[in-house]
């Protein structure tokens, strides 16, 4: 409860305060290439339920739905503002109307897309499907892209195991810091 609340009130100050900065991204991100600024992804959220998930898109149009990682040549797909928004994590903003919606939570495993298989069996064989996915968690914190599927999934496993608000607040701390460092984004 003191999680959900702490989500809708920390998601609709950050959405007031960022709304200005979010109108600049969609506008440059509607004049430097065709499309939508917005890209909904399907994402497999709380429960292994499929839910809408928002981002500024960062890739051409004509991308196939794959994790960046499995692209054949990913930089040649990525848009003129993309490869900012992307190391910037700024792409990442409008996911807080998915927070407001209970869709996401700030911290949780992040969601993984719809045909990730592999990391959602895994995901759901150590009981993970029962969190809210998150914008951030303790896997992103500990290597984020560069961290192989079965990892990862050992991080997610440690913050369901070891979840609380203290974790939480250490892992939003910790956030702060990747993301203006850039580590851990390969594209």
């Amino acid at each position: 409860m003191i999680k959900r609340l702490f989500d809708i009130t920390a998601a609709s100050a950050l959405l007031m305060l960022s709304a200005p900065v979010m109108l600049l991204f969609w506008m440059l991100v509607r004049f430097t290439s065709k499309g939508s600024a917005l890209y909904w992804s399907d994402r497999i959220g709380k429960y292994n339920k499929i839910f809408r998930m928002p981002k500024f898109r960062t890739m051409r149009t004509d991308t196939p739905p794959l994790a960046t990682h499995l692209l054949k040549d990913a930089d040649r797909y990525i848009t003129p503002i993309g490869g900012f928004l992307r190391k910037s994590s700024l792409d990442e903003l409008p996911q807080l109307y998915s927070i407001i919606k209970g869709d996401m939570s700030f911290v949780g495993p992040r969601p993984a897309l719809f045909n990730q298989s592999d990391l959602i069996e895994l995901r759901t064989a150590k009981g993970l499907q029962m969190l809210t996915p998150g914008l951030t968690g303790w896997a992103q914190v500990n290597g984020r892209d560069e961290l192989p599927i079965p990892v990862k999934v050992e991080f997610d496993e440690y913050y369901l195991k070891n979840r609380s608000m203290l974790l939480d607040m250490k892992i939003l701390w910790m956030t702060l810091f990747k993301v203006v460092r850039s580590e851990g984004v390969e594209h």
